[in-house]
């Protein structure tokens, strides 16, 4: 059985800076039609750069949607028609200060299918070299060398509940052979 949903009718019912909202009339395999709330975000990306004696550089900074302040991989939104790899490039920098000699795609991931498009695309950045970083003025954040398996142990307590940070640093694991 192939399973689809095929559009019917769409609503814009907010626009915003970073996303936009809409409703939309679909109609299922059995015939019925039910509304899907549509969160249209233009993807991002998230970075683990991993410094020569093992530690990941992090970021620590609060984020108002879950009132907590969060320990993070370095990520950031695609500017419109920006290479994924430009903008972990970017990314990187501005929030960490550092340079990269070496930056592997790890893979994307939808971040909520439930009812958001954005796609996050996960890089591991390694041979760094440090420098200041330079976050855009409306962020506030400090950054955070952390070893890796404490990074790992950090997720597997639910001390780290990011789903790019999890996911980012799972895949790296792997990736690794760690």
């Amino acid at each position: 059985m192939e399973f689809y949903e095929k559009q019917v009718s769409s609503e814009r019912v907010f626009s915003g800076r970073v996303i936009n909202v809409r409703c939309d009339m679909v109609e299922l395999i059995n015939g019925k039609h039910v509304s899907r709330e549509v969160v249209e975000h233009p993807g991002g990306v998230a970075i683990v750069p991993l410094a020569e004696n093992g530690d990941v550089l992090m970021v620590r900074q609060y984020r108002y949607c879950v009132s907590d302040e969060l320990l993070e991989i370095p990520a950031g939104k695609l500017e419109e028609g920006e290479d994924p790899f430009d903008c972990a490039v970017r990314e990187l920098s501005e929030e960490t200060g550092c340079r990269a000699g070496r930056i592997v795609p790890l893979g994307a991931m939808y971040t909520s299918p439930g009812f958001s498009r954005e796609t996050l695309y996960i890089y591991l950045a390694t041979q760094l070299e440090e420098g200041q970083c330079h976050p855009d003025e409306d962020e506030f954040l400090s950054v955070v060398r952390v070893p890796f398996e404490e990074v790992v142990d950090k997720i597997m307590s639910g001390e780290i509940k990011d789903g790019k940070t999890i996911v980012g640093i799972l895949k790296a694991k792997v990736f690794l052979g760690k």
